[in-house]
């Protein structure tokens, strides 16, 4: 019989079926469990089974990221909510409005671990694979099945093999690769399947680039997206106290429905849109397309490694008259570790604003909402039509430093000229 993917071995391990493959069906207890807002709909839903408490309190994690600080009366009730649902049920890991991005404070805690299996009422929980777990995103209502018995019913997935191989350029990012990824599968090629990075580029890129590749195979329908744990990873969790710790790897003999290989030595910086991921080119086929807004931030690209990105552009430099460059740091962390290291002074003193760390201005819900006939290149990982405000604006997509040169010019720029 042949070997197992991670895919397989973590929910098999997660199952009463260790022994399953790919396109069974199994009931999988998570290691850890994650909601953001959308807690008030999940607590609503599991009041419906008259439990009392979850079953495993000390599995879920909740964070307030999406609407932060609150943008309305109604929001800031929700928040209250779920503050008091908070110490009713006893749950020690809740991170309130202003400490992070779920998705970030996930890795960055190093809650989420090698060979979990994670669990969480977003579908960027995707993010999580850079250090080795499965992890994927439900709906609140199931989140609620699982707060009461403690599983779910999951289909295995069949695995997607990604080959890296090669070495960056300068100026080009995961960010550029992901999209250069997504450019090739559309936006439905990896539906409902796992996707694995493997290849020599890998140990080139830290958990944040990795971050970023997985957080954007969701872009592609994937299911899941993991990169295997090696000496980055051990790295990454060196000096933290271990507990559910499994270096697991697909076999050699593992079956994978596909592989894709990316030489990403050939990568150039690339913008995707407007409207669709997929719709993505290298940056010279979109210059000269002027830009209203510019803004780095999201769980995709609002980690610190983006900021110093975005910083080495901008350093020196002034953003556009006729351009707004907004930054949403990823976590409070993030930012204080951009202070410590003077970038945020270089981003402050080139005219950028720097925001509470939050989801606000990737989903249109404040702070960098855009107005009709605006035009925007972000950072973050959708570019759909109302995603940042109104559905008249137009967004695309780039890496931090795309997005930083495209400020200082007021167009879409190529970042490598400031790169040199």
């Amino acid at each position: 019989m042949a070997g197992k993917t991670i895919a397989e071995k973590i929910i098999g391990r997660a199952s009463d079926d260790p022994d399953a493959r790919a396109g069974t069906v199994v009931e999988a207890s998570p290691d850890l469990v994650m909601s953001h807002e959308n807690t008030f709909l999940v607590s609503k839903a599991f009041s419906e089974f008259g439990l009392g408490r979850p079953r495993n309190p000390g599995k879920i994690l909740i964070v307030l990221d999406h609407r932060t600080p609150a943008n309305t009366a109604q929001t800031a009730a929700v928040h209250s909510r779920i503050r008091s649902l908070v110490k009713e049920f006893g749950i020690e890991r809740f991170f309130d409005a202003g400490e992070g991005i779920s998705h970030q404070i996930m890795v960055e805690e190093r809650f989420a671990r090698p060979g979990q299996l994670v669990l969480g009422s977003d579908s960027h929980t995707t993010t999580a694979g850079a250090v080795g777990a499965f992890a994927t995103g439900i709906g609140a209502t199931e989140m609620a099945g699982v707060w009461a018995v403690g599983s779910l019913w999951l289909k295995i997935p069949q695995t997607i093999q990604v080959d890296l191989s090669g070495h960056l350029q300068e100026g080009v990012c995961a960010k550029d690769v992901a999209l250069e990824l997504v450019r090739r599968m559309g936006p439905s090629g990896a539906d409902y399947k796992s996707v694995e990075f493997m290849g020599e580029t890998l140990p080139d890129l830290p958990i944040a680039s990795r971050m970023v590749l997985c957080n954007m195979s969701m872009e592609m329908g994937a299911k899941a997206a993991i990169v295997p744990p090696d000496s980055v990873t051990r790295e990454w969790f060196r000096g933290f106290e271990q507990g559910h710790f499994q270096m697991i790897t697909s076999d050699p003999d593992a079956n994978f429905e596909a592989r894709v290989n990316v030489d990403v030595s050939n990568v150039l910086p690339m913008v995707a849109g407007p409207d669709k991921v997929e719709a993505a080119k290298g940056v010279e086929q979109f210059a000269n397309i002027k830009v209203d807004q510019a803004f780095i931030g999201t769980c995709t690209n609002g980690r610190l490694e983006d900021l110093i990105s975005a910083a080495k552009v901008l350093k020196g430099r002034k953003v556009h008259a006729g351009t707004r460059l907004i930054i949403g740091p990823a976590s409070r962390k993030v930012i204080s570790d951009a202070i410590d290291l003077g970038v945020a002074q270089t981003i402050l003193s080139a005219g950028g604003t720097i925001l509470p760390p939050g989801c606000g201005p990737c989903l249109g819900a404040h702070q960098g909402a855009l107005g009709h006939g605006e035009v925007c290149i972000s950072s973050s990982n959708r570019n759909f039509k109302g995603r940042m405000g109104s559905d008249q604006a137009q967004i695309y997509l780039a890496s931090p430093a795309t997005v930083a040169a495209s400020a200082i010019e007021g167009k879409i720029a190529d970042p490598r000229r400031y790169l040199e």
